[in-house]
């Protein structure tokens, strides 16, 4: 019995995963599709997180679906309510019945000869082999690793007598009302956490190692819900989106360029939130500029009135080890808990750690180029959907299934079955792929592609120069090659057969 044979298979159902199969869908409605999810329920990061205050840390505006605009009141919006949507989203164009759950793909092994490729996935729970064909690979699983978070190597934790977690794996049942509450950390989930739980917790002290740059942003875009009054719907959520977009790809720029200016207009800010006399030299000035690491955004200021209000404060130090009742800094001072909370980082998983070959030969991805941030140069019929570390995660994905979309009717036009990034500029060099600084991005930048030093190889982390790339520019470029003609894979099967 031959294997099911699909035309595209979507790997992740979470937010970009869903997105892809709208588009494949409304888009190549003559292609067969599945998604395969390695988990049992939809929602990716957004079903996966369930720590106190998750939320967004983009404006949903570009979060959302250029295809379905967020309506929601809130521009940065809690977790439920984002996954709420990525399922009425999925629900409501059907595509809940294409999913299936359980399914880890941990196989993909490219043949030229049957232009297609053969998948090997995993049941989750039952260890069942599962294998199909498909004759193109959309990656929608992100760059986060699921089963586990980072965790340094802390002395002394099996001493600590109270509660360690880590946010990537929160228990439903954490009591920590009243409490003396530690979070570790000072990125975006840290941010989160602490004015959420000093809602309810006796106090919560957020220590950090050092600090990161955060800034306030209203939690209901007052500009972007007048445009949504003023405007039909039709019109309101591209103007929205587009004038978000840009906003955020200019301050992005100012930061590269003027990253002196950027850090006094972002102390004023803290100036205007913080007690008086608060030390934000110590607390909250960072030792490198701002958008080297991705910006952490607060609504409404929420961290800032918890620690004026006293529920919450910062401590910055380094932990020497953990003890019977806390924390020993490296100061000497100790923090007592009775809950710490390791905001330590994630790890990352390229392509949710799938090997991948081609006619018979591992690939090895950390030493491939990208070609426009969305496809493997050498790798034939696969793509990525990888957002922007700078801006909102969908914008990218938005371009990216658009631009697979094109390629894929171009190919069933042209009659071509493969398509293949090759870079014949033996001048192009490598660099890392995300660009940041950040701890968690370092610690696995070794395992990911490189980016190219020009186009199409060089990600721009550019809306604008994106929307360009995979939007207006056709697909048949020069880099993408086309081959395999139906017709000839097709004469080569009937000839196997006989």
């Amino acid at each position: 019995m031959s294997a099911e044979h699909l035309d595209v298979l979507i790997v992740g159902a979470g937010l970009s995963g869903i997105g892809a199969a709208h588009y494949i869908q409304t888009e190549c409605p003559w292609a067969t599709y599945a998604v395969l999810e390695g988990r049992e329920a939809m929602g990716g990061t957004w079903d996966l997180f369930r720590y106190p205050g998750i939320r967004s840390d983009s404006d949903m505006f570009t979060l959302g679906y250029s295809f379905r605009p967020w309506d929601g009141e809130k521009s940065i919006a809690d977790g439920p309510s984002i996954l709420q949507y990525i399922k009425d989203t999925a629900a409501e164009a059907g595509i809940d019945h294409h999913i299936r759950f359980n399914h880890r793909v941990t196989r993909a092994d490219w043949s030229t000869e049957d232009a297609r490729w053969h998948i090997t996935a995993e049941k989750s729970g039952t260890g069942e082999t599962v294998e199909l064909t498909c004759g193109f690979v959309f990656s929608c699983s992100g760059y986060y690793r699921y089963d586990h978070g980072y965790l340094p190597d802390f002395a002394g934790m099996d001493r600590f007598e109270g509660t360690i977690v880590h946010p990537q794996a929160w228990p439903e049942d954490l009591d920590y009302a009243g409490k003396r509450v530690v979070v570790i950390g000072s990125g975006a989930t840290a941010v989160t956490l602490v004015p959420a739980m000093a809602a309810e917790a006796g106090h919560v002290t957020m220590l950090q190692r050092s600090p990161s740059y955060i800034t306030s942003l209203p939690a209901k875009n007052p500009v972007a819900n007048l445009l949504r009054k003023l405007l039909p719907a039709r019109f309101s959520g591209p103007v929205i989106r587009w004038m978000l977009a840009l906003g955020t790809q200019g301050f992005f720029q100012l930061s590269r360029r003027r990253p002196a200016f950027v850090k006094r207009l972002l102390r004023k800010g803290l100036e205007r939130q913080l007690p008086q006399g608060y030390d934000i030299d110590t607390h909250f000035t960072p030792r490198y500029d701002p958008w080297d690491q991705r910006l952490c955004v607060v609504p409404n200021g929420d961290l800032f009135k918890a620690i004026r209000a006293g529920s919450a404060s910062v401590v910055t130090d380094h932990i020497d080890t953990f003890t019977e009742k806390g924390l020993l800094l490296g100061s000497g001072a100790e923090l007592e808990a009775d809950i710490i909370v390791t905001a330590t980082g994630l790890e990352l998983l390229f392509i949710g750690g799938i090997r991948v070959s081609v006619d018979g030969e591992d690939v090895e991805l950390s030493s491939k180029l990208t070609y426009k941030g969305m496809m493997l140069e050498g790798v034939p019929n696969l793509a990525l959907a990888i957002g922007y570390t700078n801006a909102s995660w969908t914008l990218k994905c938005d371009l990216t299934c658009d631009y697979v979309c094109r390629l894929l009717n171009h190919m069933r036009a042209s009659g071509q079955l493969q398509c293949t990034p090759v870079n014949g500029d033996a001048s192009v060099t490598g660099a890392p792929l995300l660009g940041l600084s950040s701890g968690y991005v370092q610690r696995s930048a070794h395992l990911f592609p490189k980016q190219g030093s020009r186009f199409p190889w060089q990600v721009h982390q550019s809306y604008l120069r994106d929307y360009r790339a995979l939007k207006v520019r056709g697909v048949d470029d020069g880099a993408m090659v086309f081959s395999n003609p139906a017709s000839t894979v097709a004469a080569a099967l009937e000839a196997a057969t006989r």
